[in-house]
Order: C-alpha cells, then sequence, then structure tokens
C-alpha cells in the first residue's frame, strides 16, 4: 500500500518503453503480413533518440522534483544500462515502480537496480485524497473494491485516446492512449472517475449485484 499525502502532487504514467527499437516507427522491423509497417502499433517517431528525448522532455516539464511519479510498468529496452540511464534523465525523486511484462532486470534486482526506485511491485493499492487506487500492469477484470468505488489504473494494452476507459471506473494510463503523449494529473483522473458508475467488466459478478442475505441485509 502506497500513502501519499494529499498536499503532494501525484502524477501516473505507463510504459514509456524508452528504447524500444520496434515500437518506433522509423526504425521499426515489425511487418503486418502485407508486409507494411503497423502503423497503430508503432509511435510516430523517425528514430529512438527522437522518441526517447519526447518522453523525457514531456516527462519533466510537469513533474517537480518533490512530487510523485507512479510508473504502471514497462520501463525501459535496448539493454540492462537503459534503467539507469532513464532513471537519471527524470528529475522526479520519488517514482513508484509497478513491474511490466517487459522489467524483468528490475523484477530480478540485478546490481541492487531497485535502489533506484521508491519502491517495486508487482501490483499494489494507493490512498490519494480520499480515494483508493488499485495499481497494476495489467488490467483486471474485477479488483478489490471494485463495488467500494475503488479505480482501477493499468497500463499494457497500449489503448488508443479513444478506448482508454474501460467499463467503470479502469482506465488505461499508457503514454500512448494520452493525448500529450505524457503522464496524467491524478487529480484529473478522479475528476474524470467520478464521473463514472461503479460496473464491472464482466457480465455477472456477485461484487456489484445486490445480494441480500437471510436477515434482509446486503451482503458485505
Amino acid at each position: 500500500m502506497i500513502k501519499i499525502d494529499k498536499d503532494r502532487k501525484v502524477w501516473i504514467i505507463s510504459d514509456t518503453h524508452f528504447g524500444h527499437k520496434n515500437i518506433c516507427r522509423g526504425v521499426t522491423g515489425w511487418r503486418l503480413p502485407d508486409g507494411s509497417i503497423p502503423i497503430d502499433q508503432t509511435r510516430d517517431f523517425n528514430t529512438i533518440e527522437q522518441m526517447n528525448e519526447v518522453i523525457v522532455n514531456n516527462i519533466n516539464s510537469v513533474v517537480g522534483q518533490d512530487d510523485v511519479l507512479i510508473h504502471l510498468g514497462d520501463w525501459s529496452f535496448g539493454g540492462f544500462e537503459n534503467i539507469k540511464v532513464f532513471r537519471d534523465r527524470i528529475v522526479c525523486k520519488e517514482i513508484h515502480l509497478i513491474l511490466g511484462n517487459h522489467d524483468e532486470h528490475i523484477e530480478k534486482n540485478r546490481d541492487n537496480i531497485q535502489e533506484l526506485f521508491s519502491s517495486v511491485n508487482h501490483y499494489t493499492r494507493l490512498t490519494y485524497k480520499f480515494k483508493t487506487f488499485v495499481l497494476c500492469h495489467f488490467p483486471i477484470a474485477s479488483w478489490d473494491g471494485l463495488n467500494k468505488g475503488h479505480i482501477h489504473l493499468h497500463g499494457h494494452v497500449h489503448l488508443p485516446t479513444n478506448l482508454r476507459f474501460g467499463k467503470g471506473k479502469k482506465m488505461d494510463v499508457g503514454i500512448d492512449g494520452n493525448p500529450m503523449f505524457g503522464v496524467y494529473d491524478m487529480d484529473d483522473i478522479i475528476k474524470m472517475m467520478d464521473k463514472r458508475e461503479i460496473v464491472s467488466d464482466m457480465l455477472f459478478d456477485h461484487h456489484i449485484d445486490e445480494v441480500i442475505t437471510e436477515d434482509g441485509k446486503k451482503r458485505k
């Protein structure tokens, strides 16, 4: 559980993929069956250096050194050294990392690399401004506290902007679906989620459907 004082400024992002050659359209080796480059699966940059620079600048332009940055995984590619290279380029002192499927070196804590981050987890909950967030790199269909209005934020699936919201209080905070191609302000996410109803991804979810016990009370 991460607890952050309401006076701190908190930001969240996922799937930066620093140094990832194939996600960069100008140098990608990915091809569709017809031989064309998959436009929807690549980022519109000519070089990896250009992509990295834009991501770093977009983060540092709004996230201050004394703010809190939460990263939901898939930090970097291109070799073990890039983990530290890009951590050093981010000015924010406090970064909490939720491990993604491409964070093998960090998960294994090679050369104590986890020390670069304030915390490293596969899954955690965050309390901030009286809201509870369930944080995981992977999208969850039915998460802890869904029926209480807890908000689930994830990455992994690189959803476009128009599809970044799941059913109910669920959202992909990956960089590719962010119109600003950067971080999300947690205060903005709270405002967006407050308007959304409590709904499950599941066709039937007994955590949502009202169930009455024999004594006439709602099941807790």
